[in-house]
């Protein structure tokens, strides 16, 4: 690499679901001007933009219809192989190339995609990072002049992910997680351009290399999340030490608070139809409050909003069921970072936002979507920072069982102990030069 001069970086995404999104939102502070979307950036050529267009939408297409019997799975298992990521044991060189990856250098050697892109940025020269693998390759391929990176938006990736020939190649890895560290070894990354950094969350919700903000937040969550002291009783001292004696009083600040959110392809909106239902009482008494993140999704929203009409909810629309919808995705970004200061569950599906437990967010996971969110699962369960859903429809029985017996603070203490925090100061550090004091991450999490 390159010695390190600069203080920003070019700051690459797609906007193909959220996850890619996610991840370059958590480097705005790096980023040089706006955060580009390889796929919608201004005069982008309209050749480029139609071969993006027609891959995004088979993606969402499919991926809405998986809920449909029969055909929805099917169709969504095809796609799937396409990317499936192989089991990790027992260790094997797995650097062969996968058809999915020579039909995206397909799209770059042979139709130019992304030659655009990479001629603009070249034009000032500084680190370029992506947190998707194709701008990267092309940024590679069209010869950019200063060093590049990807960020990894997973607990585990494809070998789509990993250059033709890694070990002629000069990406560098943002790592997620130690696994995604051994897993780019497998496919022939070599080890000094891999960096284990943790996944780039949102500084506005961490509060600096001392998680100022994380721990206050935290204070309160556990407090809503035990009513009966069970958890905070057991471990009073170790959350004295960890939080800070001023932060452990305990008190509560807002009523119990479940947000559920529905991804960027729109599917699974039904589980929070269920929800809302299940939890009517509740909603009907103001004990609980109940946001439903639709991102930017009318449709979704409409789906929400009718939902809690029927189910006899709209005179609490706004006061304990929140509907959140937003006008463009820097608006979803910056409202949703500010709705997870005030949640104390997050129910979705695993996916980027599974790393999202470690602001001590306690998860519950809808099901998954892909092969990429099996391993998000695995990942979660595996630091004990979230669980299954059971049957939505009765969430009224078995949610409040879990927070009765401290259950769920017990995952947000595990997420915020065990899942990484920091990666967004990590990667400053590596960009930057400047040296922070954080801990450093195991390398299997």
């Amino acid at each position: 690499m390159s010695a390190i001069t600069h203080k920003k970086a070019w700051v690459v995404s797609v906007n193909m679901g959220y996850g890619h999104e996610r991840a370059a939102f958590g480097l705005e502070d790096l980023a040089y001007g706006d955060i580009i979307t390889a796929n919608a950036y201004p005069g982008i050529p309209d050749r480029e933009k139609q071969l993006w267009h027609s891959t995004r939408k088979a993606y969402e297409t499919i991926s809405r219809m998986q809920p449909v019997p029969v055909l929805g799975p099917l169709l969504f298992g095809v796609l799937d192989d396409l990317q499936r990521i192989p089991q990790f044991y027992p260790r094997r060189d797995l650097s062969k190339p996968t058809l999915q990856l020579k039909q995206v250098y397909r799209y770059i050697r042979k139709y130019g995609l992304g030659k655009h892109l990479i001629e603009k940025l070249s034009k000032r020269k500084m680190p370029l990072i992506s947190t998707f693998f194709l701008p990267a390759f092309a940024a590679e391929e069209f010869g950019y002049p200063d060093d590049i990176y990807v960020v990894t938006c997973d607990a585990d990736i494809s070998r789509a992910w990993a250059p033709l020939d890694p070990k002629k190649s000069r990406i560098n890895y943002l790592a997620a997680n130690g696994r995604v560290v051994e897993r780019l070894k497998l496919y022939g990354v070599p080890e000094d351009r891999i960096f284990l950094t943790g996944f780039p969350l949102p500084k506005q919700i961490i509060g600096g290399p001392e998680a100022t903000i994380v721990k206050s937040d935290l204070a309160a969550r556990i407090c809503n999340l035990d009513p009966n002291g069970i958890f905070i009783q057991k471990y009073q001292k170790t959350l004295h030490d960890a939080l800070g004696a001023e932060r452990c009083e305990f008190k509560k600040k807002h009523p119990l608070t479940v947000t559920f959110c529905v991804g960027g392809a729109g599917a699974q909106q039904q589980i929070g139809a269920d929800i809302l239902k299940s939890l009517r009482q509740h909603l009907l008494k103001g004990d609980l409050r109940l946001f439903l993140e639709a991102g930017t999704r009318e449709s979704v929203a409409e789906f929400f909003r009718k939902a809690a009409v029927s189910n006899g909810l709209k005179r609490m629309l706004e006061k304990t069921v929140h509907i959140h919808m937003y006008k463009d995705r820097p608006a979803y970004f910056h409202g949703f970072t500010k709705t997870l200061r005030e949640t104390d569950i997050l129910w979705t599906k695993p996916s980027e936002l599974s790393f999202y437990s470690g602001l001590g967010l306690p998860v519950i996971m809808a099901p998954t979507v892909g092969s990429q969110e099996d391993f998000n699962r695995n990942w979660l369960m595996g630091v004990n920072a979230g669980t299954d859903q059971l049957d939505p429809k009765y969430c009224n029985e078995w949610l409040f069982d879990w927070i009765n017996s401290g259950g769920l603070a017990r995952f947000a203490w595990n997420g915020y102990i065990e899942a990484p925090t920091h990666g967004t100061y990590r990667i400053e550090q590596i960009i930057t030069g400047e040296k922070m004091d954080l801990a450093e991450l195991p390398l299997i999490v």
